[in-house]
């Protein structure tokens, strides 16, 4: 495909899916691999997710092995399963050895082991095959497991001229050099090269002399998040991968790090919405019901605690009765208050951007809760006692409750964040469900507590 092609701007409309389905039916090869090649591969393999599964093979035959194996990577993860599946073992290894090893062990690892050997045993690039298992040995989400092989590495003891030379070579495995490094004769990482530095250098200079030995790097056991974080916070676009020893096992790019981003995204928002598992909207509905019904238990039970709280004080209430149409009120405040301040702390724990000592925090969401506090009081004392008439007293009794809830509240949500990923638990549990059922069981509490401290009920 052309470079002009790729830019173009791709937009799925129903009259093309048409037309590429009516192409299929009349078995117009010619037209179909025209009208494909017009299109980026990733553009491909949006038309593939639309077409039913024997459509959809009919094109993987029809294109050449480079495109088809992009086209793989790029395909919803359920459809890529079924296309595997009716791939032979042969075809897999012909479209993995187009791949960067990265991107083959990933599509290795999606099937069964022992559909993974026979994959691997027909992957004719002994190089290649023995990159591909080494990677496979990796946790998933780990450096090891992000790595590709592929990268431009030059040693010290060169001369610029035959490290010149050995560039080009290595270059043609390699669709992007982000970074030269340089390792010595043990391959241990020392340093990395500039290529403006290369090129302004004599012919006859060694690299020793030229290179640059700070270098950012992370060991092969790192964790996927961490890898993450470092290139984010220092703008990499790749970054080397080593050993305990130093030793040079491969690089991560940026690429592989934007899934990683985005896929602990999409881990987190589930979590906040109370799905316990990664879930996809097309799963089925036992797995669904897996993912969402642990938290739907936990909101029931913080549910029936309030209602129990509420019949331990509704005898006593008397002429008082009024309390119970603000419970509502004071449940969602406190309920979204806590999760304001959660989703602040826990975007910042995942950033890295939470400075400072805990009491320090605590203290400013203390603040921030009180402020809140006392103007949602005020407005609410307004509107409960001149515009519903509720007695002054039981409005000062709402307002003062609203202050110690949403302060209580704010407190809370800050505060649990902070404990669970001291603990190493991911801070993301303690969004939505959690933090908004237990601030409703606290927020009842203290809401009746007050109102009898005030009310003498």
């Amino acid at each position: 495909m052309s470079e002009e092609n790729e830019n173009l701007q791709f937009e799925l409309t129903d009259e093309l899916i048409e037309q590429v389905e009516q192409l299929i039916e009349t078995k117009n090869d010619t037209d179909l691999h025209l009208l494909l090649t017009e299109f980026h591969y990733a553009d491909i393999a949006e038309i593939l997710d639309e077409l039913n599964l024997e459509e959809a093979m009919y094109v993987i035959k029809l294109l050449d092995s480079e495109t088809t194996s992009y086209v793989l990577m790029e395909l919803d993860e359920d459809n890529r399963e079924k296309v595997l599946r009716n791939l032979s073992a042969k075809e897999i290894a012909d479209e993995i050895e187009e791949l960067d090893t990265d991107d083959a062990a990933d599509i290795i690892a999606e099937l069964p082991e022992d559909r993974q050997r026979e994959v691997i045993s027909n992957i004719e690039d002994q190089d290649h095959k023995a990159e591909i298992t080494e990677l496979l040995a990796y946790h998933e989400d780990s450096a090891g497991g992000l790595m590709a092989k592929e990268l431009v590495k030059v040693f010290e003891t060169w001369t610029v001229a035959g490290c010149l030379r050995r560039i080009r070579a290595q270059a043609q495995d390699v669709k992007r050099v982000h970074s030269i490094y340089v390792v010595n004769k043990q391959n241990k990482l020392i340093g990395r090269l500039s290529l403006k530095d290369l090129i302004v250098a004599k012919s006859d200079q060694q690299i020793s002399d030229i290179y640059i030995k700070s270098v950012d790097y992370v060991k092969v056991d790192e964790d996927s998040e961490e890898v993450a974080r470092i290139m984010q916070k220092y703008d990499l676009e790749a970054i080397p991968v080593v050993d305990e020893n130093m030793v040079l096992l491969g690089r991560i790019t940026i690429d592989d790090i934007v899934d990683v981003i985005r896929e602990e995204a999409d881990k987190d928002y589930q979590m906040a919405a109370g799905i316990s598992k990664g879930v996809e909207a097309d799963a089925s509905i036992l797995k669904l019901t897996k993912a969402r019904l642990p938290w739907l238990l936990i909101g029931m039970f913080g549910g029936l605690g309030a209602a129990s709280i509420i019949e331990h004080f509704n005898e006593g209430m008397g002429s008082f009765i009024v309390l119970l149409s603000f419970v509502p009120l004071i449940q969602a405040t406190a309920g979204n208050v806590g999760v304001q301040s959660s989703a602040i702390v826990v975007q910042g724990l995942a950033n890295d951007t939470i400075d400072g000592k805990i009491l320090k925090r605590l203290f400013k969401e203390f603040l921030l809760g009180l402020v809140n506090g006392i103007a949602i009081a005020f407005i609410a004392l307004i509107i409960s006692h001149f515009v519903f008439g509720t007695p002054y007293m039981v409005s000062l009794t709402i307002s003062l409750s609203l202050i110690t809830v949403i302060t209580m509240a704010a407190f809370i949500g800050t505060l649990i964040p902070i404990l669970l990923d001291k603990k190493g638990i991911d801070p993301a549990v303690a969004t939505g469900p959690f933090i908004t059922t237990s601030n409703d069981v606290f927020g009842v509490l203290t809401y009746f507590l007050i109102a009898k401290l005030i009310l003498g009920f």
